[in-house]
């Protein structure tokens, strides 16, 4: 379309988008193209016309971006992207609203369960390969919320006070490395940057343009524009959804001839182009998986994100002779985090019970012990239960923010957008029945079904082993299942670290101011800072046990002009199959600026049969040794010596070499 042929009236139509999930089509003579939550899953009202529709159309519901992470499988992130982009095909859906890329900043975020990590590099790696697999598919992705969209408190007021350097080495950075896979959108968060509102901030507009090579159309987040003039001239292209009162106004300024219009022209053209491929990309879509297969997807990623935490006397894997009893609300219903990545799952939801009886000899469920009785001195015949040899899988929610909602009948939302965490443990309830279980029951696993990091101090002692399981999607309790069992080798490792109390947080600080949050902790977020000032933690970023043991040797390095190879052996020292997520930080010895001791750099998850041994490589380039140089205003490599460091996780480093970076 040429957009020397429309006139004022048109454009400003074009740039405002035409109803809940779709643009304006010029009077019919531009494509329409259909936005759709997703990034787990399609989130889709059976009626795309009416805003107001609660009925939803019914998805694969894959499990929590938290859990994909949890995987550090680019293999599997990819692999899911082209599962949803079959998803969009199926749905006739041109743009899904994902991935989400904030960093995990504070533990109480109520959207954690909806984005990667704490660490830039593990979260930018990740969402590459997940665009990629949906583009494949020529459906297209918006990654999200650009940026600092690192809490829900007061999230459409509170102005982020960020440096600089902290800007460019941990909020923008997933950003940064996520375009490399090319998302056709990006999607503005809501709350203020350094004073700014995003959706007026052209100044990281202009980082996304000229830094990262960004080409395509930056939309609004759903009412997030306040201002549409100020948007528009910032740099805005898609304001979404259709505002009566936002389109009246500027249709006023238009007759006017109050507008910009190179400023209209811009965003116009943008919109115009994106539609245009839309159209040219919807006529090659062809599906490749069945719903089976897709399924299958969601399974493989939950059965690889779900992670060991403890495993004493190697209660698990469990026999199947073994007489075992379930309890927990959780285990019979499906649950995810609220809000854009709330999924309706197309089948039937299958329970743990129903998995575990699949592959036990013995099974039993009690969910009037957990969700009616409370102390376990008035439960009766379940106290003798208890007192019995059995083994007791108990399924921990986070409970304190729980809520049902009719419009997903089959599912039950935790944590949710719009909404903070009030803390990080599970609810006085279930920690007092975590207590009375363990001092009765002679074999506990605790599962715990959270968003992000949990406090377990009061009762991780007093149990023989802890299941982190996230939000696993529609076939999470199956894999749960098959993790118990040993039909799978645990390999999920953390993605954040899970400290041993809030207040431990570096980022607590200035949490509660609902104007202003001054990210005071700089650089100093996650292991960064609990690393780099031994600041002691429940469990490590990376972390995660398996049936089998790794051992690690070899370290070698070979530098190619400006390519350092890194390479070791994994060996696999036991009978058992498994998975290794080997981890590469780096270190500088002699600072010109502050840096953390441990960045994370590279990453491999390696799959080693019984008593086999394989060699790992990755490689670094220059590039990865920079800081953000606020006095050159780019990234910048100090020449100097750089410890390489290979291990399990943040803590746990088995491997050190000394290099020189030129």
């Amino acid at each position: 379309m040429d957009i020397s042929k429309l006139n004022k009236i048109q454009k400003v139509k074009l740039v405002m988008g035409a109803d809940f999930w779709s643009n304006d089509t010029a009077d019919g003579s531009l494509y329409k193209f259909v936005l759709s939550d997703g990034p787990v899953g399609l989130r889709q009202p059976l009626d795309k016309s009416n805003p107001e529709q609660k009925e939803v159309i019914k998805s694969v519901a894959y499990p929590s971006t938290q859990v994909l992470s949890q995987t550090w499988n680019c293999d599997l992130a990819k692999l899911l992207g082209k599962s949803i982009g079959n998803d969009c095909i199926e749905q006739k859906v041109d743009i899904v609203l994902g991935p989400g890329v904030n960093i995990k900043r504070l533990p109480t975020n109520g959207r954690n369960f909806e984005y990667y990590s704490e660490d830039p590099y593990l979260a930018g790696t990740l969402a590459k390969k997940y665009i990629e697999g949906v583009q494949e598919m020529h459906v297209g992705t918006c990654i999200k919320h650009f940026c600092c969209n690192n809490s829900e408190f007061s999230r459409h007021w509170a102005s982020m006070e960020v440096d600089e350097r902290t800007l460019h080495e941990i909020y923008l950075k997933a950003f940064e490395i996520a375009m490399e896979a090319k998302p056709w959108t990006v999607m503005c968060s809501y709350n203020l940057v350094n004073g700014r509102r995003m959706s007026e901030n052209n100044k990281l507009y202009n980082v996304l343009r000229n830094n990262f090579k960004f080409d395509g159309l930056i939309m609004s987040d759903w009412d997030a524009v306040k201002d549409s003039e100020a948007s528009l001239n910032a740099g805005l292209n898609l304001e979404m959804p259709y505002n009566e009162n936002h389109h009246n106004l500027m249709m006023k300024k238009a007759q006017e001839n109050i507008l910009d219009e190179r400023k209209l022209d811009e965003s116009a053209v943008k919109v115009i182009e994106l539609a245009e491929k839309c159209e040219k990309e919807s006529k090659l879509r062809k599906m490749d998986m069945s719903i089976n297969e897709r399924r299958n997807v969601a399974l493989k990623i939950a059965e690889e994100g779900i992670v060991l935490l403890k495993n004493e006397n190697n209660v698990l894997p469990l026999k199947p002779e073994k007489k075992i009893f379930i309890t927990g609300d959780p285990t019979s219903r499906y649950y995810c985090g609220g809000g854009s990545s709330q999924v309706c799952p197309e089948l039937p939801f299958i329970s743990l019970e129903e998995a575990l009886k699949a592959e036990c000899d013995d099974v039993q469920y009690y969910e009037s012990i957990w969700e009616k009785l409370g102390h376990l001195a008035h439960v009766g015949n379940a106290k003798k239960a208890l007192e019995s040899n059995a083994i007791w899988v108990a399924i921990c929610p986070i409970s304190k923010l729980f809520f049902h909602n009719s419009d997903f009948p089959d599912s039950a939302n935790l944590e949710f957008e719009c909404a903070d965490r009030e803390g990080i443990k599970l609810s006085k309830e279930e920690e007092i029945l975590i207590n009375d279980f363990a001092k009765v029951a002679k074999h506990l696993i605790i599962v715990v079904e959270a968003g992000s990091a949990i406090d377990m101090s009061s009762w991780i002692d007093k149990v023989e082993a802890v299941v982190y399981m996230g939000y696993g999607g529609e076939l999470g309790h199956k894999a749960l299942a098959n993790i118990l069992v040993g039909k799978i080798n645990p390999s999920g490792r953390l993605s954040e670290t899970f400290p041993l109390k809030l207040e431990d947080s570096p980022a607590m600080k200035s949490y509660h101011d609902s104007s202003v949050m001054k990210y005071d902790e700089g650089l100093n977020i996650g292991y960064r800072y609990y690393e780099t000032y031994n600041v002691p933690v429940l469990f490590p970023f990376g972390y995660g046990l398996s049936y089998s043991k790794f051992e690690y040797s070899n370290l070698k390095i070979e530098q190619i002009k400006d390519v350092y190879k890194v390479s070791f052996d994994i060996e696999n020292e036991t009978e058992i199959d498994g998975a290794e997520v080997c981890q590469l930080y780096i270190r500088e010895v002699v600072k010109e600026v502050y840096r953390p001791d441990y960045e994370l750099k590279g990453y491999e998850k390696i799959f080693i049969k019984a008593h086999e041994k394989k060699k790992v490589i990755i490689e670094l380039k220059r590039k990865d040794f920079a800081y953000y140089s606020t006095y050159y205003d780019e990234y910048h490599v100090k020449p100097g010596a750089f410890d390489i460091l290979i291990g399990k996780n943040s803590h746990d480093i088995i491997l050190k070499e000394r290099i020189i970076v030129d």
